[in-house]
Formats: structure tokens, sequence, C-alpha cells
């Protein structure tokens, strides 16, 4: 049986019930969301998935406090109902769509929270992500993002921060296929020394937001990318739309961004911006590439796990510590912002001297 809650509303993309999600059994459906304080003093985030053909969902929320990285990890058996916005101690619920959407941590292991997101503006829509290897489709799916502003507050271990006035970051929504779960042990014939680059730089400005991402080929084609501009209480119809380029640099002994440039040609946005990292976010406290807690792994019908990382302990080029989100200035000859520069970098890049899996850069 198949029929969920989903079924009563008027979602179906196909003839089979909202359970079915094609037939691609790496299908997911994800949120996102990231803040930071005004001054750069605090970092969250927060990741919630569900697998249908898997049948689990996941949920992780993550926060900086002082040198520490607290994580809360949990996964549950989906039993098909993607309509249930909660996994274990950790919920969503959608109250003005595409505009406020409130998170629930409720007390688990010392930590719980809670806290609303409400848009700047209209979400935009990136480029459809479609990317092979060989024959055998890696990435397919859409995402949309939005800036916006956040209040509520976090708990760690009976100690409670309200969020300072101001809070503010990014939200998004993936879905479509992605590798998830238990990994394809098949071979790949012939196939090359794994490659992949990403660069995600969603910044907060007085007057509005700047997205930029791009993916790069390892001699640094992009395959995709967009830059956009959104003001404040823009309506899908006024967001800005155009390209950016990026010049980096990796901090030393690192496949982390230590900063960079971006030239833009977007109408409203700035034409160049410098970025000064201030704060290292490890993606892994969210699932991301967790060599235990990646998204879509089953772990039973509930099972639930708090995890302190030490930022200053962690080896920079181990597999898992190379996807990071940096809390960043962004600067411009008239203005600045603040956001996050996520930066994923493996295997070889050739702009950057990157030849190996997860070398870092020559001196």
């Amino acid at each position: 049986m198949a029929l969920s809650k989903g079924d009563d509303f008027p979602l179906h993309q196909t003839p089979e019930p909202v359970a079915y999600s094609g037939t691609d059994r790496n299908f997911y459906d994800r949120y996102f969301f990231n803040g930071y304080t005004p001054d750069g003093s605090g970092f969250f985030a927060l990741a919630f998935g569900v697998y249908p053909h898997l049948d689990v969902a996941d949920a992780h929320f993550s926060f900086i406090r002082g040198g520490t990285q607290y994580c809360l990890h949990a996964s549950c058996e989906l039993g098909v109902e993607r309509m249930s916005m909660r996994v274990g101690p950790i919920a969503i619920e959608v109250i003005e769509p595409l505009q406020r959407l409130k998170v629930t941590i409720d007390e688990t292991h010392g930590i719980a929270g809670e806290f609303a997101f409400t848009g700047r503006a209209f979400p935009i829509e990136e480029p459809r992500f479609t990317h092979r290897i060989g024959p055998r489709a890696f990435m397919d799916y859409t995402r949309m993002t939005q800036n916006g502003h956040y209040e509520g507050w976090i708990s760690l271990d009976g100690a409670r921060e309200d969020m300072a006035p101001g809070t503010m970051g990014t939200r998004d929504r993936s879905w479509g296929i992605r590798p998830v779960g238990a990994r394809d042990m098949q071979p790949m014939p012939g196939a090359p020394i794994p490659s992949f680059f990403w660069q995600w730089t969603p910044i907060n400005f007085a007057g509005g937001s700047l997205f930029f991402h791009v993916n790069n080929d390892a001699h640094g084609e992009a395959w995709n990318t967009r830059a956009a501009w959104a003001g404040d209480g823009a309506s899908a119809g006024e967001i800005a739309e155009g390209v950016g380029s990026m010049r980096t640099r990796l901090a030393p002994g690192t496949r982390w961004p230590g900063g960079g440039t971006l030239s833009l040609a977007v109408r409203g946005a700035p034409e160049q911006i410098t970025f000064e990292p201030l704060a290292r976010f490890q993606m892994k406290g969210l699932g991301y590439t967790h060599p235990e807690w990646g998204h879509g792994m089953h772990h039973g019908p509930l099972r639930v796990e708090r995890e302190d990382i030490d930022l200053a302990g962690l080896d920079p080029l181990a597999p898992e510590n190379l996807h990071v989100q940096m809390l960043t200035r962004a600067n411009t000859p008239d203005d600045q912002g603040i956001g996050v520069f996520e930066q994923l970098i493996i295997g070889p890049f050739s702009p950057l001297g990157l030849k190996g899996v997860n070398d870092a850069q020559p001196d």
C-alpha cells in the first residue's frame, strides 16, 4: 500500500501515488538552512532530507560555540509518508510557502532550539543540475534558494541563547537525484579519478541578496553556473540574473577557501566583491560526506546521536573534512555584506594545481 497524506493534496507529478518519485532509487527531497549574527560571531545550520525509494528520512542540526561545532544527527524509517516533516526531535513547519518556515529542535542530548525564517524576496530558481559520469547520471536536480532573517533561540546543555536582532542567512529546497544512501559498488568501466568542484556564495547586503554558484570540471570550465540579485521584496519577475567569475585562493595546506574575488555582470549587483573568511563550518555536521551519518543511510526505525567536533583538531585533507562553509565578509568599494562561501573540491583541478583526490595546493 503506497497511499499517504500527500495524495489528498494536488501535488502529483505522475499517475502514481506521491510515495513513488519516478524509478531512480537516489531520488531525494531536501530542506537546508543556515544563519549567522550580523557581526559574524555565531553560525548555525540544518538539513532535512527525505529519500522516498530508500524509505528513510534524516535531519541534522549543527552550530558553533567557541571552537566547537555541536551536531545533532537523527534518522528514521519513512513508512512511505512523505508529508511527515519530523525526524525524531527535529521538525519543520511551512507557515507561508516560499516565504516563512519554522524549525523546532526538541531538547535531546543537551541540544534544543526553535527558530523561524522569513524570506527577503521571492526565491531564485537555479539552473537544473544535470551531470553524468560516463553514461551514469550522477546528479539531476533542481534547487531554489532564498536569503532571509531569523528569530528564535538555541540551547546547549541548558544554556539558552536568543538569536541577536538582525540574524540572517539562507535557506534552500532541492529535489531530484544525487548519490544518497549506501554506495553503488558496481565499478564504472574506464572511469576517471573522481572529480568535483563546487562553490556557492549567497550573501546578504543591506539592500538585497546576492547569489552565485559554479560547478567546474577538472580544467576549470563551468558546466553549471549562475549569478543573481534580488532586492528586498523582489517578486519573481524582479530578480536580475547574469554571470559571474570567481578567482579563488586556498588556505595553505587545505582545500578550504582562503578568500576570493568575484566579478559580476548582474543588474543591480556590485561589480566586484572580495571575500574575507571569518569562521569555518564543517558540512559533515549536516551529514554531507559524513562517514557514518551520510544522507539517506538506514539506521533503523529511529536513531538520534550527538556529535561534538573540535574544529582546530581536524585533518583538513581527510575526505570527510573537505566540504566546508566559510562565514565570510563580502567587501565592495561601497558596501559590506555577510554570508557564506561554500566550497567542495574533490579530485584534480588544474587551475589550482591540484592533481590527486585530496592533496593540497603545491607551494
